[in-house]
């Protein structure tokens, strides 16, 4: 069996103290069915639990991953027309005068190589003045 007392992590100070712990067995690279590789395996499950609880990273806005992908690739609102629709539906996708159809989605998603959950999202939607 194990020499630590592994249990649930339930503070900052216990999830420091597992980090360290990982840091430590990862220099050592040990096989997964030993006793070391055994507590490693058991240390990031635990880990990663208490990440999940205190360090959730929420998804980003719909329309804002659209435009950063837009970005990264150097596109500009015209080249989202094959995905969007016509310029006029492109200007008002992007300025949140209307939501993403589900077409919509399903074609940035393929293009721009967006996961198509971000896209699903809703939409923040601004008055149309």
């Amino acid at each position: 069996m194990m020499n630590i007392d592994i249990k649930v992590i339930e503070t900052e100070v216990e999830y420091e103290a597992a980090l360290k712990r990982i840091d430590q067995l990862l220099d050592i690279d040990p096989e997964p069915e030993s006793q070391e590789g055994q507590e490693l395996q058991l240390l990031l499950v635990l880990v990663e639990k208490y990440e999940d609880e205190h360090y959730a990273i929420d998804m980003p806005d719909p329309i804002e991953a659209i435009k950063v992908r837009m970005d990264d690739l150097g596109l500009k609102a015209k080249d989202l027309i094959p995905y969007i629709g016509d310029k006029g539906t492109v200007s008002k996708v992007l300025n949140r005068k209307i939501p993403l159809s589900i077409n919509m989605i399903r074609r940035l998603s393929s293009a721009l190589h967006i996961p198509a959950e971000i896209l699903l999202q809703e939409i923040e939607l601004k008055n149309a003045s």
